[in-house]
This record gives structure tokens, C-alpha cells and sequence, in this order.
């Protein structure tokens, strides 16, 4: 009917959880942490409470490439303004195949690719990686110059640090 298939679901007991229910996903499947009284009737309706309110979140996060194109835009107009129509991009979308990057930029077709990692993450982190890759069209290489139109974004030490300890925690580069 609605072509969404329900996700595969791991209950995880804990004795030491007394009353709190979380949820999150790992990989494909979805993670329930559960207290190891509950009854097999409460751990179905907790499952079913936390999908939704998992699902809910994820609409709620849920950015389009559209999004992407329109904040990128923003951002040109504040930042890159006097590079013209140089700094604009072809295209900007979400990509799931970048989990070693934040970002990517290819300046001779104009695309560029934003982590789908980057959705749950604050709007001014987003920012930043946005005119990092904005930036690459003006200028390829991280030189000087590169640095001091990346520089005009004023949260961007504050980002490079978000980034650095997200990857720190997760394993990942942080460029």
C-alpha cells in the first residue's frame, strides 16, 4: 500500500535500565533499549512508541537537495558575493556514499556533494561545510586564499572543532 517497509528491529534488554525506553539506528536496522521487566505487551507498544517517534524525527530532519541548492545561494550572497556567477554551483545534493568526507566538490562539472551525516547536525555546521565546498569553486586547492574566503564565515573555527570531535568520537576524517 504505502511501499514503506517497517524496519528490522533489535530489542536490547538491560537490567541496570530502569524506566527509560531510547531508540536509534544502527546501520539498517533500529535499536530499542529497554528495561528487562518490561512484559512482552510493553516492549510491543515501546517498540511501536519509539519507531514513531524515530520516524517523526527523521521527517523532521529530513533536508532536500532543493534545500541544499537554496542554502548554498544564502550563502553566496553573504559570503562570496563579488565572485559572481563563479561561486554558484550546478548542483548541490545529499550523498550517502561519503563517509570519509564531510563534503566534496568537483569545480570542473560545478557539483557538489554534502554528507547525508551532516543532516542531523546543527545548521551552522552545515553552513560551514557548504561554504568550504562553495569556496573549492573559486579556489581548488587549500591555500591561503582558500582559507580567507572560508574565513568569512564567523562560525568557522567553532565548526572545524564540531567536525574534529564528531570525528574523534565516530572514527572518521574530519576535512
Amino acid at each position: 500500500m504505502s511501499g514503506a517497509r517497517k524496519p528490522v528491529v533489535e530489542v536490547r534488554r538491560s537490567q541496570r535500565r530502569r524506566r527509560t525506553v531510547s531508540a536509534y539506528r544502527e546501520g539498517e536496522r533500529v535499536v530499542v533499549l529497554i528495561p528487562d521487566q518490561f512484559s512482552r505487551a510493553e516492549e510491543s507498544e515501546w517498540v511501536d512508541r519509539m519507531l514513531a517517534r524515530l520516524a517523526a524525527r527523521e521527517g523532521r530532519l529530513a533536508r532536500s537537495d532543493a534545500e541544499l541548492l537554496e542554502r548554498a545561494a544564502r550563502l553566496i550572497d553573504l559570503y562570496l558575493a563579488e565572485h559572481g556567477t563563479q561561486a554558484v554551483p550546478a548542483s548541490v545534493r545529499w550523498v550517502t556514499n561519503q563517509n570519509g568526507r564531510w563534503g566534496s566538490c568537483t569545480p570542473a562539472d560545478r557539483t557538489i556533494r554534502i554528507s547525508h551525516r551532516l543532516q542531523d547536525m546543527p545548521e551552522w555546521v552545515l553552513d560551514y561545510v557548504l561554504l568550504h565546498e562553495l569556496a573549492h569553486l573559486i579556489v581548488p586547492s587549500h591555500n591561503a586564499e582558500f582559507w580567507t574566503l572560508v574565513g568569512r564565515y564567523p562560525r568557522t573555527e567553532r565548526a572545524r572543532g564540531y567536525l574534529e570531535g564528531v570525528a574523534a568520537v565516530g572514527g572518521t576524517p574530519s576535512d
